[in-house]
Protein backbone atom coordinates (compact mmCIF):
# COMPACT_ATOMS: atom_id res chain seq x y z
CA UNK A 1 0.00 0.00 0.00
CA UNK A 2 1.47 3.37 -0.98
CA UNK A 3 2.17 5.60 2.03
CA UNK A 4 0.29 8.84 2.31
CA UNK A 5 2.43 11.83 1.42
CA UNK A 6 3.14 14.41 4.14
CA UNK A 7 1.09 17.40 3.64
CA UNK A 8 1.92 21.13 4.95
CA UNK A 9 -0.99 22.56 6.63
CA UNK A 10 -1.82 24.67 3.31
CA UNK A 11 -1.91 21.82 1.36
CA UNK A 12 -4.09 20.09 3.57
CA UNK A 13 -6.57 23.19 3.46
CA UNK A 14 -5.91 23.75 -0.39
CA UNK A 15 -6.96 19.82 -0.65
CA UNK A 16 -10.01 19.73 1.46
CA UNK A 17 -11.27 23.00 -0.36
CA UNK A 18 -11.43 21.31 -3.69
CA UNK A 19 -12.49 17.61 -2.70
CA UNK A 20 -15.27 19.91 -1.27
CA UNK A 21 -15.30 22.00 -4.39
CA UNK A 22 -15.00 25.69 -2.55
CA UNK A 23 -13.46 26.23 -5.79
CA UNK A 24 -12.23 24.29 -9.04
CA UNK A 25 -8.95 25.70 -9.12
CA UNK A 26 -6.49 27.88 -7.33
CA UNK A 27 -4.68 31.24 -7.95
CA UNK A 28 -2.34 32.42 -5.73
CA UNK A 29 -0.35 35.89 -5.85
CA UNK A 30 2.51 37.08 -5.02
CA UNK A 31 2.25 40.96 -3.77
CA UNK A 32 5.87 42.54 -3.08
CA UNK A 33 6.02 46.81 -2.57
CA UNK A 34 8.27 48.08 -5.29
CA UNK A 35 10.28 49.65 -2.51
CA UNK A 36 13.54 47.09 -2.36
CA UNK A 37 15.48 44.32 -3.82
CA UNK A 38 13.78 40.93 -2.79
CA UNK A 39 15.54 39.26 -0.09
CA UNK A 40 15.90 35.04 0.44
CA UNK A 41 12.59 35.30 2.93
CA UNK A 42 11.24 36.53 -0.42
CA UNK A 43 12.20 33.74 -1.45
CA UNK A 44 10.41 31.99 0.56
CA UNK A 45 7.06 33.03 -0.59
CA UNK A 46 7.52 33.02 -3.82
CA UNK A 47 8.23 29.21 -3.77
CA UNK A 48 5.37 28.76 -1.66
CA UNK A 49 2.82 30.76 -3.65
CA UNK A 50 4.10 29.34 -7.19
CA UNK A 51 4.79 25.74 -5.86
CA UNK A 52 1.59 25.63 -4.57
CA UNK A 53 -0.44 26.77 -7.40
CA UNK A 54 1.87 25.10 -9.78
CA UNK A 55 1.42 21.84 -8.00
CA UNK A 56 -1.96 21.79 -7.57
CA UNK A 57 -2.71 22.89 -11.06
CA UNK A 58 -3.38 26.33 -10.31
CA UNK A 59 -1.73 29.99 -11.62
CA UNK A 60 0.06 33.01 -9.69
CA UNK A 61 -0.62 36.37 -9.74
CA UNK A 62 2.76 38.94 -9.38
CA UNK A 63 0.93 42.14 -8.01
CA UNK A 64 3.12 45.05 -7.00
CA UNK A 65 1.16 46.63 -4.05
CA UNK A 66 2.32 50.46 -5.43
CA UNK A 67 0.48 52.26 -2.85
CA UNK A 68 3.21 54.43 -1.27
CA UNK A 69 4.64 56.17 -4.18
CA UNK A 70 7.61 58.16 -2.14
CA UNK A 71 9.71 54.94 -2.12
CA UNK A 72 8.46 53.07 -4.81
CA UNK A 73 10.31 52.97 -8.11
CA UNK A 74 10.27 50.89 -11.64
CA UNK A 75 13.75 50.28 -10.54
CA UNK A 76 12.48 48.08 -7.75
CA UNK A 77 9.36 46.54 -10.40
CA UNK A 78 12.26 45.46 -12.72
CA UNK A 79 14.29 43.76 -10.27
CA UNK A 80 11.48 41.80 -8.85
CA UNK A 81 10.34 40.39 -12.32
CA UNK A 82 13.92 39.28 -13.02
CA UNK A 83 14.70 37.84 -9.36
CA UNK A 84 11.36 35.81 -10.00
CA UNK A 85 12.23 34.72 -13.36
CA UNK A 86 15.74 33.41 -12.35
CA UNK A 87 13.85 31.72 -9.76
CA UNK A 88 12.78 29.60 -11.94
CA UNK A 89 8.62 30.46 -12.45
CA UNK A 90 6.32 32.66 -14.35
CA UNK A 91 3.42 34.68 -13.28
CA UNK A 92 -0.20 34.64 -14.95
CA UNK A 93 -0.30 37.90 -15.35
CA UNK A 94 1.07 41.15 -13.68
CA UNK A 95 -0.74 43.19 -11.86
CA UNK A 96 -0.93 46.54 -9.42
CA UNK A 97 -2.82 47.79 -6.89
CA UNK A 98 -2.38 51.07 -8.57
CA UNK A 99 -4.96 49.00 -11.49
CA UNK A 100 -7.38 49.22 -9.12
CA UNK A 101 -6.93 52.93 -7.77
CA UNK A 102 -10.44 53.81 -9.04
CA UNK A 103 -12.27 50.56 -7.79
CA UNK A 104 -11.02 50.86 -4.14
CA UNK A 105 -12.33 55.17 -4.28
CA UNK A 106 -15.50 53.51 -5.49
CA UNK A 107 -15.73 51.34 -2.65
CA UNK A 108 -14.57 53.96 -0.01
CA UNK A 109 -17.33 55.90 -1.32
CA UNK A 110 -19.79 52.73 -0.76
CA UNK A 111 -18.48 52.60 2.69
CA UNK A 112 -19.07 56.53 3.38
CA UNK A 113 -22.28 56.43 2.28
CA UNK A 114 -22.91 53.17 4.73
CA UNK A 115 -21.79 55.40 7.73
CA UNK A 116 -18.88 53.15 7.65
CA UNK A 117 -16.23 55.34 7.40
CA UNK A 118 -15.14 58.96 7.63
CA UNK A 119 -12.60 62.07 7.11
CA UNK A 120 -11.16 62.81 10.37
CA UNK A 121 -8.90 66.14 10.50
CA UNK A 122 -6.47 64.23 13.24
CA UNK A 123 -2.81 64.57 12.84
CA UNK A 124 -1.25 61.37 12.92
CA UNK A 125 0.05 61.88 16.27
CA UNK A 126 -3.67 62.55 17.33
CA UNK A 127 -4.84 59.47 16.13
CA UNK A 128 -2.02 56.96 17.48
CA UNK A 129 -2.52 58.78 20.94
CA UNK A 130 -6.16 58.50 20.89
CA UNK A 131 -6.13 54.61 19.73
CA UNK A 132 -5.62 53.76 23.50
CA UNK A 133 -4.00 50.66 24.43
CA UNK A 134 -4.73 46.43 24.59
CA UNK A 135 -5.90 47.25 27.79
CA UNK A 136 -7.77 50.48 27.60
CA UNK A 137 -10.39 51.10 24.53
CA UNK A 138 -9.47 54.44 22.49
CA UNK A 139 -10.98 57.63 22.62
CA UNK A 140 -13.79 58.88 19.31
CA UNK A 141 -12.39 61.46 17.05
CA UNK A 142 -14.10 64.52 17.12
CA UNK A 143 -14.86 64.54 13.15
CA UNK A 144 -16.16 60.21 14.03
CA UNK A 145 -19.78 61.11 13.62
CA UNK A 146 -20.05 63.72 10.59
CA UNK A 147 -22.62 63.50 8.62
CA UNK A 148 -22.66 61.37 5.31
CA UNK A 149 -22.67 64.25 2.79
CA UNK A 150 -19.82 66.03 4.64
CA UNK A 151 -17.80 62.62 4.19
CA UNK A 152 -18.26 62.28 1.08
CA UNK A 153 -17.63 66.35 0.05
CA UNK A 154 -14.65 66.46 2.00
CA UNK A 155 -13.03 62.77 0.35
CA UNK A 156 -13.94 63.99 -2.85
CA UNK A 157 -11.72 67.03 -2.16
CA UNK A 158 -8.99 65.12 -0.64
CA UNK A 159 -9.46 63.21 -3.74
CA UNK A 160 -9.03 67.13 -5.86
CA UNK A 161 -5.73 68.21 -3.87
CA UNK A 162 -7.39 70.91 -1.85
CA UNK A 163 -5.82 69.75 1.19
CA UNK A 164 -2.24 69.10 2.11
CA UNK A 165 -0.30 65.63 3.14
CA UNK A 166 -1.65 64.87 6.72
CA UNK A 167 -4.36 67.52 7.01
CA UNK A 168 -6.71 64.47 6.52
CA UNK A 169 -6.99 61.21 6.41
CA UNK A 170 -10.00 58.61 5.85
CA UNK A 171 -10.52 55.97 8.58
CA UNK A 172 -12.97 52.97 8.68
CA UNK A 173 -15.90 53.42 11.39
CA UNK A 174 -15.83 50.27 13.41
CA UNK A 175 -14.96 50.06 17.33
CA UNK A 176 -12.83 52.61 19.25
CA UNK A 177 -12.39 50.22 22.17
CA UNK A 178 -12.22 46.88 20.43
CA UNK A 179 -10.16 44.43 21.50
CA UNK A 180 -8.35 44.00 17.91
CA UNK A 181 -6.56 46.82 17.92
CA UNK A 182 -6.31 46.92 13.95
CA UNK A 183 -10.48 47.35 14.31
CA UNK A 184 -9.98 50.85 16.05
CA UNK A 185 -10.98 53.11 12.96
CA UNK A 186 -8.46 51.77 11.00
CA UNK A 187 -6.69 54.95 8.03
CA UNK A 188 -8.04 53.63 4.77
CA UNK A 189 -6.49 56.89 2.48
CA UNK A 190 -3.90 59.11 3.33
CA UNK A 191 -2.91 62.50 1.60
CA UNK A 192 0.32 61.77 -0.29
CA UNK A 193 1.31 64.60 -3.15
CA UNK A 194 3.81 62.81 -4.97
CA UNK A 195 4.29 61.39 -8.39
CA UNK A 196 4.07 57.75 -8.74
CA UNK A 197 5.87 55.33 -11.22
CA UNK A 198 2.77 54.64 -12.95
CA UNK A 199 -0.38 57.17 -12.54
CA UNK A 200 2.08 60.08 -12.05
CA UNK A 201 0.19 62.74 -10.29
CA UNK A 202 -3.18 61.54 -10.94
CA UNK A 203 -3.87 60.61 -7.72
CA UNK A 204 -3.06 62.37 -4.48
CA UNK A 205 -4.80 60.19 -2.13
CA UNK A 206 -3.53 56.84 -1.49
CA UNK A 207 -5.27 53.64 -0.41
CA UNK A 208 -3.51 51.69 2.77
CA UNK A 209 -2.43 48.12 2.96
CA UNK A 210 -5.24 47.07 5.36
CA UNK A 211 -7.78 48.71 2.54
CA UNK A 212 -6.30 48.20 -0.54
CA UNK A 213 -4.87 44.08 0.10
CA UNK A 214 -7.91 42.93 0.87
CA UNK A 215 -9.67 44.34 -2.77
CA UNK A 216 -7.25 43.72 -4.80
CA UNK A 217 -7.15 40.15 -3.97
CA UNK A 218 -10.77 40.20 -4.85
CA UNK A 219 -10.87 41.35 -7.82
CA UNK A 220 -8.43 39.03 -8.87
CA UNK A 221 -10.45 36.14 -7.37
CA UNK A 222 -7.57 34.96 -5.10
CA UNK A 223 -8.60 31.75 -3.51
CA UNK A 224 -5.27 31.76 -1.12
CA UNK A 225 -3.87 35.24 -0.08
CA UNK A 226 -0.67 33.51 1.49
CA UNK A 227 0.78 36.24 4.18
CA UNK A 228 3.73 35.82 7.00
CA UNK A 229 2.47 35.29 10.61
CA UNK A 230 2.70 39.22 11.37
CA UNK A 231 -0.33 39.55 9.15
CA UNK A 232 -2.46 37.17 11.43
CA UNK A 233 -4.21 40.22 13.65
CA UNK A 234 -4.92 41.97 10.58
CA UNK A 235 -7.15 38.78 8.64
CA UNK A 236 -10.21 40.10 10.71
CA UNK A 237 -9.81 43.50 9.15
CA UNK A 238 -9.17 41.60 6.01
CA UNK A 239 -12.47 39.83 6.09
CA UNK A 240 -14.64 42.86 7.04
CA UNK A 241 -13.85 45.23 4.58
CA UNK A 242 -14.98 42.46 2.08
CA UNK A 243 -17.93 41.75 4.13
CA UNK A 244 -18.98 45.05 4.21
CA UNK A 245 -18.42 45.75 0.33
CA UNK A 246 -20.33 42.56 -0.62
CA UNK A 247 -17.19 41.26 -3.01
CA UNK A 248 -15.80 38.15 -4.02
CA UNK A 249 -14.51 36.17 -0.64
CA UNK A 250 -10.90 36.03 -0.91
CA UNK A 251 -9.33 34.67 2.12
CA UNK A 252 -5.83 34.90 4.04
CA UNK A 253 -4.03 32.46 5.77
CA UNK A 254 -0.74 33.06 7.60
CA UNK A 255 2.64 30.79 7.73
CA UNK A 256 6.18 31.53 9.49
CA UNK A 257 8.69 34.03 8.05
CA UNK A 258 11.99 32.92 6.82
CA UNK A 259 14.61 34.08 9.62
CA UNK A 260 17.98 33.18 9.31
CA UNK A 261 20.40 33.76 11.68
CA UNK A 262 23.58 35.77 11.02
CA UNK A 263 21.04 37.90 8.53
CA UNK A 264 19.37 40.86 8.64
CA UNK A 265 16.35 40.95 6.25
CA UNK A 266 14.97 44.60 7.46
CA UNK A 267 14.32 46.58 4.09
CA UNK A 268 15.39 49.56 5.93
CA UNK A 269 18.25 47.87 7.73
CA UNK A 270 19.46 46.64 3.68
CA UNK A 271 19.11 49.91 2.59
CA UNK A 272 21.18 51.72 5.01
CA UNK A 273 23.49 49.34 4.16
CA UNK A 274 23.48 50.15 0.86
CA UNK A 275 23.54 53.65 1.71
CA UNK A 276 26.43 53.62 4.11
CA UNK A 277 28.71 51.73 1.79
CA UNK A 278 28.45 48.96 4.50
CA UNK A 279 28.14 46.91 1.27
CA UNK A 280 28.85 47.56 -2.90
CA UNK A 281 25.46 47.79 -3.41
CA UNK A 282 21.89 45.59 -3.30
CA UNK A 283 24.06 42.81 -5.34
CA UNK A 284 26.61 42.69 -3.10
CA UNK A 285 27.46 38.69 -2.74
CA UNK A 286 27.46 38.89 1.16
CA UNK A 287 23.71 40.18 1.33
CA UNK A 288 21.16 38.36 1.42
CA UNK A 289 18.99 39.74 -1.34
CA UNK A 290 18.43 37.35 -4.18
CA UNK A 291 20.60 40.02 -6.50
CA UNK A 292 22.83 39.20 -3.71
CA UNK A 293 22.98 35.82 -3.54
CA UNK A 294 22.70 35.16 -7.52
CA UNK A 295 25.94 37.69 -7.93
CA UNK A 296 27.52 35.27 -4.89
CA UNK A 297 26.75 32.14 -7.38
CA UNK A 298 24.43 30.64 -5.89
CA UNK A 299 21.74 28.45 -7.79
CA UNK A 300 18.08 29.02 -7.83
CA UNK A 301 17.72 25.25 -7.94
CA UNK A 302 19.72 25.37 -4.34
CA UNK A 303 17.34 27.93 -2.93
CA UNK A 304 14.51 26.30 -4.32
CA UNK A 305 15.49 23.07 -2.69
CA UNK A 306 16.47 25.06 0.51
CA UNK A 307 12.63 26.43 0.65
CA UNK A 308 11.77 22.82 0.40
CA UNK A 309 13.84 21.06 3.07
CA UNK A 310 12.48 24.11 5.77
CA UNK A 311 8.96 23.39 5.61
CA UNK A 312 5.88 25.68 5.61
CA UNK A 313 5.55 26.15 9.43
CA UNK A 314 2.66 27.84 12.02
CA UNK A 315 5.47 29.25 14.57
CA UNK A 316 8.33 31.62 13.97
CA UNK A 317 11.19 29.69 14.21
CA UNK A 318 15.19 30.64 13.19
CA UNK A 319 17.29 28.54 10.45
CA UNK A 320 20.86 27.66 10.96
CA UNK A 321 22.70 29.83 7.77
CA UNK A 322 24.60 26.49 7.61
CA UNK A 323 21.67 24.90 6.15
CA UNK A 324 21.33 27.13 3.02
CA UNK A 325 24.81 26.72 2.34
CA UNK A 326 24.35 23.14 2.52
CA UNK A 327 21.71 22.89 0.14
CA UNK A 328 24.18 25.31 -2.31
CA UNK A 329 26.77 22.88 -1.38
CA UNK A 330 24.86 19.83 -2.48
CA UNK A 331 23.98 21.26 -5.80
CA UNK A 332 27.13 22.56 -6.75
CA UNK A 333 29.01 19.13 -5.82
CA UNK A 334 26.71 17.61 -8.56
CA UNK A 335 27.37 20.17 -11.29
CA UNK A 336 30.59 22.09 -10.67
CA UNK A 337 33.66 21.02 -12.73
CA UNK A 338 36.33 21.15 -10.99
CA UNK A 339 39.50 22.76 -11.56
CA UNK A 340 42.73 23.52 -10.00
CA UNK A 341 43.66 27.48 -8.70
CA UNK A 342 46.01 28.21 -5.98
CA UNK A 343 44.59 31.13 -3.69
CA UNK A 344 48.22 31.87 -1.53
CA UNK A 345 50.74 30.59 -4.73
CA UNK A 346 54.44 30.13 -3.14
CA UNK A 347 56.89 28.51 -5.60
CA UNK A 348 57.90 24.54 -5.26
CA UNK A 349 60.99 23.65 -7.84
CA UNK A 350 61.67 19.89 -8.57
CA UNK A 351 65.46 19.91 -8.88
CA UNK A 352 65.21 16.68 -10.68
CA UNK A 353 62.56 17.41 -13.59
CA UNK A 354 63.99 18.22 -16.72
CA UNK A 355 64.51 21.40 -17.21
CA UNK A 356 62.15 21.86 -20.55
CA UNK A 357 59.92 19.44 -20.31
CA UNK A 358 56.29 19.28 -19.55
CA UNK A 359 53.42 17.04 -19.42
CA UNK A 360 49.62 17.45 -20.25
CA UNK A 361 48.28 15.05 -17.32
CA UNK A 362 44.45 13.83 -17.30
CA UNK A 363 42.48 15.22 -14.63
CA UNK A 364 38.83 14.33 -13.90
CA UNK A 365 35.95 17.49 -14.52
CA UNK A 366 33.47 15.78 -11.95
CA UNK A 367 33.72 12.74 -10.03
CA UNK A 368 29.92 13.25 -8.88
CA UNK A 369 29.44 12.63 -12.89
CA UNK A 370 31.58 10.34 -15.44
CA UNK A 371 29.81 12.10 -18.61
CA UNK A 372 31.57 15.04 -18.03
CA UNK A 373 34.75 13.61 -18.73
CA UNK A 374 38.63 14.60 -18.54
CA UNK A 375 40.69 17.37 -19.30
CA UNK A 376 44.11 17.85 -19.81
CA UNK A 377 46.19 19.98 -17.66
CA UNK A 378 49.93 20.65 -17.69
CA UNK A 379 52.78 20.15 -15.46
CA UNK A 380 56.43 21.52 -15.60
CA UNK A 381 59.40 22.10 -13.51
CA UNK A 382 58.28 24.91 -11.71
CA UNK A 383 54.49 24.59 -9.70
CA UNK A 384 52.75 27.03 -7.40
CA UNK A 385 51.12 25.76 -4.51
CA UNK A 386 48.82 26.87 -1.07
CA UNK A 387 51.20 28.11 1.30
CA UNK A 388 49.87 27.15 3.71
CA UNK A 389 50.11 23.69 2.11
CA UNK A 390 54.02 23.50 3.18
CA UNK A 391 55.73 23.44 6.62
CA UNK A 392 59.53 23.70 6.89
CA UNK A 393 59.29 21.57 10.24
CA UNK A 394 56.02 19.92 10.27
CA UNK A 395 54.14 18.66 13.84
CA UNK A 396 52.87 14.89 13.84
CA UNK A 397 49.81 14.07 11.95
CA UNK A 398 50.45 17.08 9.40
CA UNK A 399 50.56 15.11 6.20
CA UNK A 400 51.12 18.18 3.90
CA UNK A 401 53.92 19.27 2.46
CA UNK A 402 57.40 19.18 4.97
CA UNK A 403 61.20 18.92 4.77
CA UNK A 404 61.69 15.28 4.03
CA UNK A 405 57.84 14.00 3.98
CA UNK A 406 56.33 13.02 0.87
CA UNK A 407 53.36 14.12 -0.27
CA UNK A 408 51.06 13.51 -3.79
CA UNK A 409 50.44 15.94 -6.52
CA UNK A 410 46.88 15.30 -7.74
CA UNK A 411 47.19 13.70 -10.85
CA UNK A 412 50.53 13.98 -10.70
CA UNK A 413 53.79 12.49 -9.20
CA UNK A 414 55.17 12.17 -5.65
CA UNK A 415 57.55 14.62 -4.82
CA UNK A 416 59.54 15.18 -1.33
CA UNK A 417 60.82 18.72 -0.28
CA UNK A 418 64.31 19.08 -0.13
CA UNK A 419 64.99 22.61 0.60
CA UNK A 420 63.62 26.05 1.11
CA UNK A 421 64.92 29.51 0.02
CA UNK A 422 63.84 32.60 1.84
CA UNK A 423 63.88 36.68 1.24
CA UNK A 424 65.38 38.93 3.80
CA UNK A 425 62.37 38.72 6.45
CA UNK A 426 62.66 35.07 6.43
CA UNK A 427 59.61 34.45 4.44
CA UNK A 428 60.02 31.47 2.00
CA UNK A 429 59.84 32.34 -1.45
CA UNK A 430 60.80 28.82 -3.14
CA UNK A 431 60.81 25.24 -2.10
CA UNK A 432 62.64 22.89 -3.46
CA UNK A 433 61.70 19.15 -4.18
CA UNK A 434 62.51 15.95 -5.88
CA UNK A 435 59.77 13.36 -7.69
CA UNK A 436 59.77 10.11 -8.08
CA UNK A 437 58.98 9.44 -11.95
CA UNK A 438 58.14 6.29 -11.56
CA UNK A 439 54.70 7.71 -9.53
CA UNK A 440 53.02 9.69 -12.46
CA UNK A 441 49.39 9.30 -12.32
CA UNK A 442 49.78 9.62 -8.35
CA UNK A 443 50.52 6.04 -7.54
CA UNK A 444 53.76 4.48 -6.98
CA UNK A 445 54.40 0.92 -8.39
CA UNK A 446 55.82 -0.56 -4.96
CA UNK A 447 52.40 0.02 -3.46
CA UNK A 448 53.78 2.70 -0.74
CA UNK A 449 51.60 5.39 0.22
CA UNK A 450 51.03 8.56 1.20
CA UNK A 451 48.95 10.68 2.98
CA UNK A 452 48.83 14.11 1.35
CA UNK A 453 47.48 15.12 -1.81
CA UNK A 454 47.95 18.82 -2.95
CA UNK A 455 46.85 20.85 -5.65
CA UNK A 456 48.76 22.99 -7.92
CA UNK A 457 49.55 24.93 -10.67
CA UNK A 458 52.54 24.90 -13.18
CA UNK A 459 54.00 28.04 -13.00
CA UNK A 460 54.97 28.25 -16.59
CA UNK A 461 51.21 28.00 -17.75
CA UNK A 462 49.50 29.75 -14.79
CA UNK A 463 46.89 32.59 -15.26
CA UNK A 464 46.45 34.97 -12.93
CA UNK A 465 42.98 36.13 -11.48
CA UNK A 466 41.84 37.96 -8.95
CA UNK A 467 39.89 35.99 -5.99
CA UNK A 468 37.08 37.55 -3.54
CA UNK A 469 37.00 35.51 -0.57
CA UNK A 470 33.70 36.34 0.89
CA UNK A 471 31.92 35.46 4.36
CA UNK A 472 29.27 36.29 6.37
CA UNK A 473 28.53 40.03 6.50
CA UNK A 474 27.56 39.75 9.91
CA UNK A 475 30.18 37.99 13.02
CA UNK A 476 26.89 37.50 15.47
CA UNK A 477 24.40 34.94 15.36
CA UNK A 478 22.00 37.96 16.37
CA UNK A 479 22.64 40.70 14.90
CA UNK A 480 19.45 42.93 15.63
CA UNK A 481 20.34 42.20 19.35
CA UNK A 482 22.62 44.92 20.45
CA UNK A 483 23.74 46.29 23.70
CA UNK A 484 22.04 49.83 24.34
CA UNK A 485 24.17 52.78 22.64
CA UNK A 486 25.09 50.07 19.95
CA UNK A 487 23.01 49.26 16.47
CA UNK A 488 23.28 46.15 14.22
CA UNK A 489 26.44 47.91 12.43
CA UNK A 490 28.28 47.02 15.52
CA UNK A 491 27.93 43.41 14.64
CA UNK A 492 29.17 43.50 10.82
CA UNK A 493 32.07 41.03 10.61
CA UNK A 494 35.52 42.64 9.53
CA UNK A 495 36.81 39.89 7.49
CA UNK A 496 33.68 39.42 5.77
CA UNK A 497 35.64 39.88 2.76
CA UNK A 498 39.37 39.39 1.78
CA UNK A 499 40.48 40.20 -1.72
CA UNK A 500 43.59 38.25 -3.42
CA UNK A 501 45.39 39.92 -6.18
CA UNK A 502 47.74 37.11 -7.64
CA UNK A 503 45.78 33.93 -7.05
CA UNK A 504 47.13 31.14 -9.63
CA UNK A 505 44.53 29.51 -12.17
CA UNK A 506 45.07 26.12 -14.33
CA UNK A 507 45.04 27.66 -17.73
CA UNK A 508 41.77 25.96 -18.54
CA UNK A 509 39.95 28.85 -16.92
CA UNK A 510 41.30 31.25 -19.08
CA UNK A 511 38.01 30.58 -20.90
CA UNK A 512 35.32 30.75 -17.85
CA UNK A 513 33.12 33.29 -18.75
CA UNK A 514 29.84 34.77 -17.29
CA UNK A 515 26.56 33.41 -19.17
CA UNK A 516 22.90 34.07 -19.15
CA UNK A 517 20.10 32.27 -18.71
CA UNK A 518 16.69 31.49 -20.53
CA UNK A 519 15.77 34.74 -19.62
CA UNK A 520 19.12 36.76 -20.55
CA UNK A 521 19.89 36.80 -16.54
CA UNK A 522 24.03 36.68 -16.10
CA UNK A 523 24.95 33.76 -14.43
CA UNK A 524 28.12 32.98 -13.22
CA UNK A 525 30.38 30.33 -14.12
CA UNK A 526 30.88 28.02 -11.56
CA UNK A 527 33.67 25.59 -10.76
CA UNK A 528 35.11 24.08 -7.35
CA UNK A 529 38.63 25.05 -7.27
CA UNK A 530 39.61 21.50 -5.54
CA UNK A 531 40.22 22.07 -1.67
CA UNK A 532 39.88 25.13 -1.75
CA UNK A 533 35.72 25.66 -2.38
CA UNK A 534 33.13 26.68 -4.97
CA UNK A 535 34.03 29.88 -7.04
CA UNK A 536 32.07 31.82 -10.21
CA UNK A 537 33.03 34.59 -12.00
CA UNK A 538 31.97 37.91 -11.07
CA UNK A 539 30.34 40.72 -13.12
CA UNK A 540 33.67 42.98 -12.98
CA UNK A 541 35.21 39.91 -14.88
CA UNK A 542 36.68 40.51 -18.05
CA UNK A 543 39.07 37.94 -19.95
CA UNK A 544 41.81 40.71 -19.58
CA UNK A 545 41.33 40.67 -15.72
CA UNK A 546 39.40 37.10 -14.01
CA UNK A 547 37.21 37.72 -11.26
CA UNK A 548 36.37 34.93 -9.61
CA UNK A 549 34.19 35.00 -5.77
CA UNK A 550 33.66 32.53 -3.64
CA UNK A 551 30.32 31.03 -3.09
CA UNK A 552 30.67 28.83 -0.02
CA UNK A 553 33.71 26.76 1.11
CA UNK A 554 33.38 22.81 1.18
CA UNK A 555 32.23 22.35 4.29
CA UNK A 556 30.93 24.50 6.97
CA UNK A 557 34.14 26.66 8.65
CA UNK A 558 32.28 28.87 10.61
CA UNK A 559 33.31 29.36 14.22
CA UNK A 560 30.78 30.50 16.57
CA UNK A 561 31.59 33.15 18.70
CA UNK A 562 32.50 31.23 22.28
CA UNK A 563 29.96 31.74 24.76
CA UNK A 564 31.86 32.72 27.82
Amino acid sequence: MEEKQNLNFLEEIIEQGLNEGTYSSILTRFPPEPNGYLHIGHAKSICLNFGLAKKYGGKTNLRFDDTNPVKEDTEYVDSIQQDIRWLGFEWAGVHYASDYFEQLYEWAMVLIKKGLAYVDDQSLEEIRANRGTVTTPGVDSPWRNRSVEENLDLFQRMRNGEFADGEKVLRAKIDMAHPNMQFRDPIMYRILHAEHHRTGNKWCIYPMYDYAHGQSDSIEHITHSICTLEFDIHRPLYDWFIEQLGIWPSHQYEFARLNINYTVMSKRKLLQLVKEHHVSGWDDPRMPTICGLRRRGYTPESIRNFCEDIGVAKRDNVIDYVRLENSLRDHLNKIAPRRMAVIDPVKVVIDNYPQDQEEWLDAINNPENPADGTRKVPFSRELYIERDDFMEVAPKKYFRMAIGQEVRLRYAYFVTAQSVEKDADGNITCIHCTYDPATRGGDAPDGRKVKGTLHWVSAKHAIDAEVRLFDRLFASETPDEVEEGKTFLDNLNPDSLRVVQNAKLEPSLAEARMGVDENGIPQPARFQFERMGYFGTDYDSTPEHLVFNRICTLKDSWKKESKN
